[in-house]
């Protein structure tokens, strides 16, 4: 895999894959393998996966497979409300905070946020650029600045902002994402909200993309933010969540530094009512 260019995360998750599969049976016969399949306790999606890395291994030990006729049953993503996203960032650590905050501000993919360096910060112009993972195209994004103090406030002891260059990438962000786990299931137990726990560092760029159409009905827009090469995977955000008679925040500004707080907190301006501006947020 690594000869024909896959990257390091897939090959990890692969052999992990396999791995699991010879713990249940024996992995050298493709009839044992198939039928452990076909017995557990897995989704459609999972099996054609799993099915797919058999595929690779027999291809590899020169071993005949009959690949099983498994087919991944698309789902929407699941949306949290943004004061659920908020309940959680707030509730975890100060790295995990910073990290949570980037991805709902920006989309980036897990994977492009935990390879973020310090020089890919722009402090001045709040901007940031993304190194693509995945096949995406690179980006530059704009960042809020209370995102920034949050960042600027983690220790500089490496040229990344959340992991260390010692560190493998693929296994340090596994390690990170249970740290994550452990948080989020605290926070859901403490509100009562198990819709908390369905939230994942994926989830946060689902959450951002749907946002950022219903806020600009620019698909082409989300499609840039994204990082998408092809308009197909952007389109899933189009019909996600219907906002139609969704409640707002309003919140007033009196001056340009509370305008430009409100903005930099995802508030819409609407209208100018007794020298005041006024603002909006879907709740």
């Amino acid at each position: 895999m690594r000869k024909q260019g896959y990257r390091e995360s897939t090959i990890t998750y692969t052999m992990q894959a396999l791995r699991s599969i010879a713990k249940r049976a024996n992995i050298l016969d493709p009839e044992s393998a198939k039928a452990y399949l076909a017995s557990a306790s897995l989704g459609e999606s999972r099996k054609e996966k799993l099915s797919d890395d058999l595929a690779r291994f027999y291809r590899y030990k020169n071993i005949p497979f009959d690949k099983p006729r498994y087919r991944g049953v698309e789902k929407l993503p699941f949306i949290p409300l943004e004061t659920e996203v908020d309940q959680l960032i707030s509730g975890v650590g100060r790295k995990l905070t910073a990290f949570l905050q980037l991805l709902k501000e920006t989309g980036m993919r897990p994977g492009e946020a935990w390879n973020l360096k310090w020089t890919d910060l722009d402090p001045i112009n709040r901007t940031v650029n993304v190194a693509p993972e995945k096949n995406s195209r690179p980006r530059q994004l704009s960042i809020s600045s209370r995102l920034i103090s949050m960042i600027n406030r983690m220790p500089q002891k490496s040229i990344y902002v959340f992991r260390s260059e010692s560190r493998d990438p693929t296994l340090s962000l596994k390690t990170f994402s249970r740290c994550f786990f452990k948080q989020r299931k605290r926070i859901a137990d403490r509100l009562q909200n198990l819709r908390i726990r369905a939230i994942s560092f994926k989830t946060l760029r689902h959450f951002k993309a749907t946002t950022e159409y219903h806020r600009t009905k620019d698909i082409l827009h989300v499609m840039q933010l994204l990082g998408h090469k092809n308009i197909t995977n952007t389109l899933v955000y189009t019909h996600l969540v219907d906002f139609e008679g969704d409640e707002f925040v309003c919140k007033v500004a009196k001056n340009v530094d509370q305008a430009k707080e409100l903005i930099e907190s995802g508030f819409d301006y609407v209208a100018d009512v007794d020298g005041t501006k006024l603002f909006r947020k879907r709740k």
